[in-house]
Parts: C-alpha cells; structure tokens; sequence
C-alpha cells in the first residue's frame, strides 16, 4: 500500500470496478488540492487520483448504497456531537468493541466521537449505522474502517478479519470480486 504516489495497475482497477465515464464525474485536480487545503491534509493515494480523475461518488457500490463524494456524508449520517476534524489523527490502531470492552482510554465515551469525527473520510454506508472510512491522517493513514454504533475495525488482510489487500484499492478490489467483507473469519 503506497499512500504517496498513485499505482497505474491500481488505478485502471478502480477505473473498471466503476465503469468510468472517462472522468467526466471527477472532482478535477483543482478542487481536490482546495479540499485538502481547506482540511489540512493530503488525501492517501490511489484514493487522491481516483476522486481528481476517475469518479467522486457512485451510485454503485462499494459500500451497499454507493460511494458517497469527498466533501460528503451518507443520508444516514447522525447530526450532532464533535465537529468533524479531518486534520486531527484518527484515534485508533487497532480495532476496538466498545460495545464489550471500555478499552485502554481514559474517556471512552470522547474517544468513540472521534472515531467518526477525526482524522477520516466517510466513504459511505452499509446501512444501520455501518459505515466505511478511509484514514486520512494518524498512524493508520490510507487504511480502510468499518465504523459501526459498536464498535470500529480496520480492513485487510493483516488485521486478520479479510483476505484483501489493504487501503482503498484493496477494499474496491475485495468489493469488484464479489467476496463478503469479512471472508476470512
């Protein structure tokens, strides 16, 4: 996973998995570099090239109700609590139940509010509060998580739960093959 520099394998993946319509969706280079200015952040690759050349949204999947556009959240989306900050590092580096467990933080509660509001992008919903973000500044940047109403947990192979690469290329990829998100438990 090079978060970097877009890979041009990656890339004509992603092109495919959308169908793209030749960019005509896309955001353009411009008004993606003014969204991470505005943000302070650099989007991880191959998500940056996607959202400039390939598509921002789709009403396909992945996830279950399409991918929502960069400065967008899903319908489902709660009103209230913290502003989102995407300039504040994601909280976690492990997956964490908070349903069960109260976890290694000192203030739980203040901890879970950033799990949806810092440090990510919301790529869009599975539905029933299940929503998939891309990490785009901590130590988990360009990584994918699903984040419920119970619990958060990263996305690829390494973390046990998937058999797929990790980051965005690897979470369409898992998507475009038809697998079930979590087919390694």
């Amino acid at each position: 996973m090079n978060n970097d520099h877009a890979d041009a394998g990656e890339l004509a993946a992603l092109r495919a998995a959308f169908g793209a319509d030749d960019g005509a969706s896309a955001l353009g280079w411009g008004a993606v570099r003014a969204f991470e200015e505005e943000h302070g952040i650099v989007l991880p690759e191959p998500y940056r090239t996607f959202v400039a050349e390939v598509t921002d949204g789709s009403e396909q999947g992945p996830p279950a109700y399409g991918l929502v556009g960069l400065a967008e959240l899903p319908s489902d989306w709660p009103d209230g609590g913290t502003e989102r900050d995407l300039g504040r590092p994601f909280p976690l580096t492990e997956g964490w139940l908070w349903e069960e467990d109260d976890g290694p933080h000192e203030d739980p509660d203040a901890v879970i509010d950033q799990v949806s509001q810092h440090g990510s992008i919301v790529l869009g919903t599975e539905g029933c509060a299940m929503n998939w973000h891309l990490v785009v500044t901590g130590p988990h940047r360009g990584h994918i998580w699903q984040v419920t109403d119970v619990g958060a947990m990263p996305f690829g192979a390494e973390f046990g739960h998937t058999t797929s690469a990790p980051g965005f290329a690897g979470w369409v990829g898992h998507w475009a093959a038809g697998k079930e998100w979590f087919d390694a438990v």
